[in-house]
């Protein structure tokens, strides 16, 4: 199965977004109980919205030409596009490709390591592409699962939510999360186009569960830099926190994923007590 970028992955974009749209969304009239043969926008709206001719339109969907950057603007405008879905189609079309050395191993910075094991009382990760997991300090062991106990191959936040019945237990909303996962992922997609670490990764994912298949299909894209989580923990019970991504200067592929809670909360509670059954770290 060759699960590397498509060729035609940027025309498969743009057919999963103007699927999601309807005429009157962006300002046509609606077709007046006319049925629509396929589901959003035909290809000459978007290319009248765009203000393209709907050859141009046509060929680029189906692959067979390289936009302008004012043309794959014109139709990101016209297809309502928000930053993610506009960062990940200019990705594709190569006007902001990012290249990396397949065959390097990511490892974390000194004064990155030094920042993980001086959070005290905070869960805290630290992932490089994909999500994959590179360090940890003993509390996000305690809330999440002992990664030491793993093989380096197998400590990927994404793998774990799909292929792990652990962390499907471990999240009140899992659907949201996984949602959430496969977005992430799929932007990826554009900055590391031919990297076959990334492409085993969604082979595997695509080969052994539905619902990651099924999003996959979707397009959807994103990059969220902080939220909130809930949990339901098999020691402490039932805690939402709130996670941050903050950036690692000594490298852009990496971040560090910290979780708070709010002071003299149940989950502020709830990390106290996991810290009494945290595991040591061995990494």
């Amino acid at each position: 199965m060759n699960t590397q970028t498509h060729p035609n992955d940027l025309g498969e974009f743009l057919r999963a977004r103007r699927s999601e749209l309807e005429p009157t969304q962006v300002g046509l009239p609606a077709d007046a109980g006319r049925a629509r043969r396929v589901a959003g926008l035909r290809r000459e709206e978007v290319a009248l919205l765009a203000g393209i001719s709907v050859d141009y339109y046509t060929r680029l969907e189906q692959g067979r030409l390289s936009p302008s950057k004012s043309a794959l603007a014109a139709v990101a405008r016209s297809l309502r596009l928000q930053e993610d879905d506009l960062d990940y189609l200019y990705r594709l079309a190569r006007l902001g490709r990012t290249t990396v050395d397949r065959q390097r191993r990511q490892t974390v910075g000194v004064q990155t390591q030094r920042l993980l094991d001086s959070l005290q009382g905070i869960p805290a990760i630290v992932i490089g592409r994909y999500m994959d997991v590179l360090a940890w300090n003993p509390l996000a062991a305690a809330l999440y699962v002992d990664f030491a106990e793993m093989p380096i191959e197998q400590r990927n936040l994404i793998r774990l939510s799909f292929l792990d019945p652990r962390f499907r237990r471990l999240y009140v909303d899992w659907e949201n999360n996984g949602r959430n996962c496969v977005a992430f992922l799929r932007m990826d997609t554009a900055r590391f186009p031919d990297d076959p670490r990334l492409a085993s990764l969604i082979g595997e994912l695509s080969l052994r569960d539905e619902d990651f298949r099924r999003w996959w299909a979707t397009h959807l894209v994103a990059s969220p830099t902080c939220g909130s989580k809930t949990f339901l923990h098999p020691q402490v019970g039932k805690l939402s926190l709130d996670w941050q991504m903050l950036s690692c200067t000594e490298s852009l592929d990496q971040a560090i994923i910290v979780m708070t809670a709010a002071a003299d909360s149940e989950a502020s509670r709830a990390l106290e007590k996991l810290t009494a059954v945290r595991p040591a770290t061995d990494q």
